[in-house]
């Protein structure tokens, strides 16, 4: 069976999902507007009996009343009848007659008896309604805080196995295409997987041992530049508007040594040796390959293993946001390798033309930057432009930032609505937020992932908006049939 059959039938399912859960909409709204309309009546039932044994106690009270009057009166004149009762003939309370029933209806004429005035019997009774409504939304956003917390301390606790899931996903969002490729041509998806997953690696273990290859050889010449380019920046500080003496410039240097070791020392102290961080970094590499062969290899059967875990009505509504949510993350991992390349391969360029030492490493250092949008490139371009500075003059630093910025120009008016296009409807503003918000909570991997969560997170929500909008549209076609 091929994959657009296979897609077909998914289609098929969720539209037979979207259906029945109309359905199962239409019989839950009947079954509540059937409780209703019982609560209402007998709400107005109990109106009724309220009512009429009102009525009996005020015709029992006038009762009293005329006897009252009639004994202290004539012996011999006769009791005036009660109101709406019989001529009694002896002397007898008259029992009480039952009102009519068109009495117990509250009218204009015969209104029913409001509850006395007072303070209420049940003190939730005193409470304003916004206060209440402000009362129970605030405990349910304390609630979902509390939630939010508890997620963020465990993802911080496992941020190693978190980060390596992530990075899968999203390389396997990359890799994804060439397999299914792959597969239309025949491959078993075995093949396919392994033939993916270790050109990939092989790409990635190049690119890495080019750039080393670069920096350890140009290491030397670089250095030499950099010593020459901070003396004569120290002579400028000296002899230039500044006029800075060798004593407040030695105090400065001294003052951002001294902060340095400080921060070495701190770091140091928290357990943050080299040693530690190759061991994490390898375990995070390893994570990362295995799980994206899987994800690569057995994808389809771990989301539905997936959606076996989520409540039984609940699982209609996320097959259908799942390849959704898929292909929102395959277009922005794809169109953001995209928009780096050009982005380092500008920049590159224009370092290599103004004669910046190490212009490929700089290029491939911005390339990696760039996964973190309208900021990374930017920052990551800050690097190379100082590097400009020591190593080739002010006057060149300037154009090397003057191309920087024209590229940052170009990716975010040009590149991102071209090549994105309407796959991530991201507002520029969430995305600043977004990158904020993960480089605080996670650091740069944090700052990596915010942007595609936050997209993915708006393909799901859009979807379920409007499935259930599709819902009410099949409850109200059902509706309209029966009425016909």
């Amino acid at each position: 069976m091929t994959e657009e059959t296979g897609g077909g039938r998914w289609r098929g399912l969720a539209k037979l999902g979207a259906v029945a859960a109309g359905l199962f909409a239409a019989a839950e709204r009947r079954r509540r507007a059937a409780i209703s309309a019982e609560a209402h009546v007998l709400a107005n039932e109990q109106a009724v009996e309220l009512a009429a044994e009102r009525a009996a106690l005020r015709t029992a009270e006038q009762t009293a009343r005329q006897l009252a009057e009639h004994g202290s009166g004539s012996a011999d004149a006769p009791a005036a009848p009660p109101e709406g009762g019989a001529v009694r003939t002896d002397d007898t309370v008259p029992a009480p007659r039952a009102p009519e029933p068109d009495l117990l209806v509250g009218t204009p004429e015969h209104p029913i008896p409001s509850a006395p005035l007072g303070r209420p019997t049940n003190p939730v009774d005193a409470v304003p309604w916004t206060l209440r409504v402000a009362a129970e939304s605030t405990w349910r956003l304390l609630l979902i805080g509390v939630a939010l917390y508890v997620v963020l301390r465990v993802v911080d606790t496992l941020k190693l196995v978190a980060f390596a899931a992530v990075a899968a996903l999203l390389i396997s969002a990359l890799l994804e295409p060439t397999v299914s490729w792959l597969r239309r041509h025949g491959v078993p998806r075995s093949v396919a997987a392994a033939i993916t997953f270790l050109a990939g690696l092989a790409s990635i273990g190049l690119v890495g041992w080019f750039v080393f290859w670069q920096v350890s050889s140009n290491l030397d010449p670089v250095t030499v530049q950099v010593q020459n380019g901070v003396r004569q920046l120290r002579d400028w500080l000296l002899t230039g508007p500044f006029h800075l003496t060798p004593d407040q410039l030695n105090n400065v240097t001294n003052q951002i040594t001294t902060a340095i070791g400080k921060n070495s020392e701190e770091l140091t102290s928290a357990g943050f040796t080299g040693v530690t961080i190759a061991v994490e970094l390898l375990t995070g590499v390893v994570l990362t390959a295995f799980t994206t062969f899987f994800l690569l290899y057995d994808g389809a059967r771990i989301w539905s293993w997936v959606l076996r875990g989520l409540p039984r009505h609940s699982r209609y509504a996320m097959a259908g946001a799942g390849p959704k949510a898929w292909a929102t993350l395959t277009a922005y991992v794809r169109g953001t390798v995209t928009v780096a390349f050009i982005d380092a391969l500008c920049i590159g360029i224009g370092l290599f033309m103004l004669g910046v030492p190490m212009a490929i490493p700089l290029a491939v250092i911005i390339f990696l930057g760039a996964f973190v949008p309208l900021v990374g490139a930017l920052v990551t371009g800050t690097i190379a432009v100082l590097i400009a500075v020591v190593t080739v003059g002010p006057a060149k630093a300037l154009i090397a930032l003057a191309i920087l910025i024209g590229v940052q120009q170009l990716e975010g008016h040009i590149l991102q609505p071209l090549i994105l296009g309407r796959a991530v409807r991201v507002h520029p503003l969430a995305v600043v937020l977004g990158v904020a918000a993960g480089s605080i909570l996670g650091g740069i991997p944090g700052a990596i992932v915010a942007v595609p969560l936050i997209a993915v997170t708006n393909t799901v929500t859009g979807h379920l908006r409007q499935r259930n909008a599709a819902g009410q549209e099949v409850f109200q076609a059902i509706e309209a049939a029966r009425k016909q």
